[in-house]
This record gives C-alpha cells, structure tokens and sequence, in this order.
C-alpha cells in the first residue's frame, strides 16, 4: 500500500467516524429535547384538578369477567377519537393542546365513561420526532388518572405503526398492568386476532343489562410493511373477531335471561357500510332513502373520502342478524363526521382531537371536540357532536389554547 493511499484511507476514516459522530450528537440532543418535553408535559398533567363528581359510578368486575357499571339513570359517555400524542421532540407543543382540550371537555362534561377510539398515539418520526410510542401512550393514560375519569381505549392505526418501538400486545400489557386504576381496557380472548376485544356491561339495580358497549380492534394494515401504510390499505375486523361478537352477544343474552341487551360498538377503522351508506345517500340527492336516514354532520376529508377497508367484514350483517347493536361508532377521518341511521343502525363517526396527523390541522376547529352519548334506563340512546371551541370548555392553559380567532372552520 502506498503512502497516497494510506493517507486516503485514513481520510475516509475521519470522515466516516465524524459522520458517526455528528449522528449520534444529533440523536442524543432529540433525546434530551424529547426527555425536556415529556417532563414539561408531565408536569402540565400534574397541574390538572381530578373531576369532581356528585357521585361518581365505579364498576366492578361481573361473573362474565367484564366490568359493569350500575346505574337506574342516564349513562353519560364521552366518545373521544384521533388524539393523536406525538410523545417526541417536535410535538411538544401539540402534544400540550391536545392534552389541554382533553382535559377541558372531560372537566365540563363529566362524563361516566370516556371511549377512546383509537390512535390516541402518533410515533411517525418526521412529525412527533420519536419511533417510541408508549411516550404517547404514558402521557394520556397519566391524564386520565389524574383526571380520576374511567377511560376504555380501542387501538387505531397509529397506535402501533410496524416501525414503532412498542407493539399493539406490548402498549395493552402497558395499560393493563395495573398502574392505570381507570382504564378498563381488557386484552380480550388469546384465540381472537387483536388486542382489546372486550365489552362492558351497564346494568340496573334489578341486574338487568341496560346497555352493553362493545370494544373492538379494527386492525392497522394489510400486511405488516410501512408501504402498506403509505397506499392506505387498511385491514378490517377479522373473521373470528366477527365470531366472537356473535357469540359474546348470545352469551349477553343467556345473562339477560334471554332478552336480548341492546348494544353500541365502538372502533377505529369505519366499516365499508359508513361509505355505502353516505354514497346512497349523496347520489339520492342529498336525502334520505329507504336503507339512510341522516342525522348530522358530514365528510369533510378532500375528495369527500371515507378511508375504509376494501373489504366487508361481515360485522354489520352479523349485528343485523343478532339484534343487539343500536350504533357503531368510530374515528379514522378527521375530518368526518356524520350520523346516519343505515338499515336501522347508526352509524357515526366521533370528533377528532388531532393538533398534529394532518398538515395545518392544528390552526383548524371546526372538526375538533368530542361526542356526547347519553343512554337512558331503557337502552335508548342519543348521541350528539360537541365542538371545542365553546365557553363551556374552559381551556385548562390559556396558554395552549387556539383561539377562535386564530382557527380556520375549512371543513
């Protein structure tokens, strides 16, 4: 070897090492950034005020191992969808505003139970600055004990991205360990695909159940690559998921002493009969027909899309068959938000939170909120859609909150 190309190698190594070196700096000031920004966020939720409640229902475990509530008034629940925590070093301040509206809507509304549907995390690295998604997760299930509330989540597609640090089962052993008094996710049966199929029941004093909430895992992706992400082909609710509703909903009623309980059903990725049902009733000029009756709101994503799988699941026909479920309630399409009744079920998508998914969003308003459901004593229910930027949501920190002069209602 000669001296010439000795001193090239020597330089390639230089360079190759400060290359090395420049990373790893870099990495380690995102990871103290991140670090900083967690404990700030932390520190935010420790300043929360726990809700206060007249007399706050607590539930307990049944004989079929699901929690219940008990109760001869109205159940309030509080359908929340699409937070969408980043939990790294460039969502800082997002990730502040959308714990701030959750904390503000959950003080005014008090509700008995707030369902999550969905994509409470957002570990992609280019937005949130981070692939470790139980950041996200940590921080919402720490307001939630702090807020005192009882909380059910159902997990979403961003919840666990195929690139993330935790996976689906990992993030569910997380919230279920026992550190998280509040959350009554449970994992579900080992035989059936996903993580957080279960139900909890809403009885009278008498035992009878008034209302039973069904909580699902729709799945991610088809496959488990990034691309599949990228092109947005979404998977559905699995064969044996389907299975095990049919059979939970007999199970229910065999409890019930053979009546049927009424239900509603909640999840992230809408079913294709969202898209069917508000197609039917578009190309029939904007009214109601045989199978659709509207009931509020709208698609407000471009293209009027709804980002459902290509496929039926055969969940819809199945809550036909079995009588039980009055709605189904969803997230996914930030920008939707519609109630129709389709066939005799309702079918609604929730108000999303996201400060950080969608480019600009976070300037955005007249998508963000929540949406009330009340259900009476007889297993009736009415559901309505509550905008944020209301006086009754008196923002936790004045601080982080967009004003209404400052938001854009574009959709």
């Amino acid at each position: 070897m000669t001296v010439k190309t000795k001193k090239r190698g020597k330089t390639v190594l230089i360079v190759f090492a400060s290359l090395i070196g420049v990373i790893m700096l870099a990495l380690c000031i995102c990871a103290a950034v991140s670090f900083v920004g967690i404990k700030s966020n932390q520190n935010f939720i420790k300043s929360v005020k726990t809700v206060e409640y007249e007399n706050q229902l607590a539930p307990e475990i049944g004989n079929d191992g699901y929690y219940t509530f008990t109760t001869d008034n109205d159940f309030k629940i509080m359908q929340l969808t699409d937070v969408h925590i980043g939990g790294g070093f460039l969502s800082i301040k997002k990730d502040t505003m959308a714990l701030n509206s959750v904390a503000s809507m959950i003080a005014a509304e008090k509700p008995d139970l707030v369902v999550v549907t969905g994509d409470i995390a957002y570990p992609v690295p280019f937005q949130s600055g981070t692939f470790n998604n139980k950041n996200s997760a940590k921080l919402f299930a720490e307001l939630m004990e702090q807020l005192g509330v009882y909380w059910a989540p159902a997990f979403g597609n961003h919840d666990t991205e195929s690139y993330s640090f935790y996976t689906r089962k990992q993030i569910c052993d997380f919230y279920t360990s026992g550190e998280f008094k509040h959350c009554l996710l449970q994992a579900g049966p080992e035989d059936v695909d996903g993580e957080g199929n279960y139900i909890i029941n809403i009885k009278n004093t008498l035992g009878k159940i008034t209302q039973s909430l069904i909580v699902m895992d729709s799945q991610s992706y088809q496959g488990t690559g990034i691309i599949d992400g990228i092109i947005m082909k979404y998977d559905r609710i699995h064969d044996n998921q389907v299975e095990w509703y049919t059979k939970q909903i007999d199970a229910l009623t065999q409890e019930n002493g053979g009546e049927t309980p009424k239900s509603l059903a909640f999840f992230h990725i809408p079913l294709i009969e969202f898209k069917d049902a508000w197609q039917e009733y578009v190309n029939n000029g904007c009214k109601d027909t045989e199978n659709v009756k509207y009931l509020y709101g709208k698609v407000g994503e471009k293209n009027d899309a709804i980002f459902c799988p290509d496929e039926n699941c055969g969940l819809f026909d199945a809550a036909l068959e079995a009588g039980s479920t009055q709605g189904f309630f969803c997230g996914h399409d930030h920008m939707n938000n519609f109630s129709v009744d389709y066939k005799g079920i309702r079918l609604t998508y929730g108000y999303s939170i996201d400060y950080l998914a969608y480019f600009g969003i976070m300037k955005y308003g007249a998508q963000r909120g929540c949406t009330m459901i009340t259900v009476s004593p007889d297993g009736s229910f009415t559901s309505q859609l509550e905008n944020y930027y209301q006086d009754k949501y008196s923002p936790v920190n004045q601080k982080e909150q967009v004003s209404m002069d400052t938001w854009i209602p574009k959709y």
